[in-house]
């Protein structure tokens, strides 16, 4: 039998982690909880959970403080739930690392295919690293010829659109920020230049979309950045 996938929920409410620990272990994951950022730190060195939930406002350490703390030391995979929706709330927490961002209250169906998504975009990324070709969706990429098709139709792209379709893909599914695509692909010293950005994301969106009016793969998340759709 596979092992079971581990997530840590770290939340300072007791109802809502009764909540998730309950559904979460119904569905087969395998679960511990904290009530607090430090916690959680203790508990991940001792456990290596697959993906971590964490609300953003508690005690001591806070979830951004959290999201910082575990990028220094891993690439798990992290979802922040909050009742905060400011648009500049969740750019700050994808910022610090966050994977996903949903808001309070929210449906677990929701939140059962965001974990998923998350911890298949994982698996996929551990895939990719013994390979040199992608496949995902309507998308295959080889990756040593540089070579990109979309539903069996050869695309040529440049350096730069290539680069930027490429980090779409590694990250399928996740809200990723203008600063994040920008520091990616034009590195540090970039990160304020949107229209950079805004023209790459128009110049590939009219090569691999069937109408660039109305995108099927890369979507705008308003005011925050893009999520990239694979077609699956």
């Amino acid at each position: 039998m596979d092992e079971k996938q581990r997530i840590l929920i770290v939340d300072d409410e007791p109802q809502i982690t009764r909540v998730l620990r309950r559904s979460l272990t119904t569905h087969g994951y395998e679960v511990r909880s904290a009530a607090d950022g430090e916690s959680a730190l203790e508990t991940f060195g001792d456990w290596s959970p697959n993906l971590v939930i964490t609300d953003l406002s508690m005690p001591n350490v806070s979830g951004l403080d959290l999201c910082r703390k575990l990028r220094k030391i891993s690439s798990v995979p992290i979802i922040i739930l909050s009742v905060r929706g400011e648009e500049q709330t969740k750019v700050e927490a994808l910022d610090s690392g966050a994977d996903d961002y949903i808001m309070k209250p929210f449906g677990m169906d929701e939140l059962l295919a965001r974990i998923r998504a998350t911890l298949r975009r994982t698996l996929e990324a551990a895939l990719e690293s013994t390979t040199n070709l992608i496949e995902t969706g309507d998308f295959r990429i080889d990756l040593e010829a540089r070579t990109v098709t979309v539903q069996n139709r050869e695309v040529h792209l440049t350096p730069k659109e290539y680069d930027l379709l490429l980090y779409f893909v590694r990250h399928s599914g996740k809200v990723l920020t203008h600063r994040t695509l920008l520091a990616a692909i034009w590195g540090g010293n970039f990160v304020e230049q949107t229209e950079y950005l805004r023209v790459l994301v128009g110049q590939l969106r009219k090569k691999i979309e069937p109408a660039s009016a109305t995108p099927r793969y890369i979507l705008t998340e308003p005011w925050i950045g893009y999520r990239f759709n694979s077609g699956t």
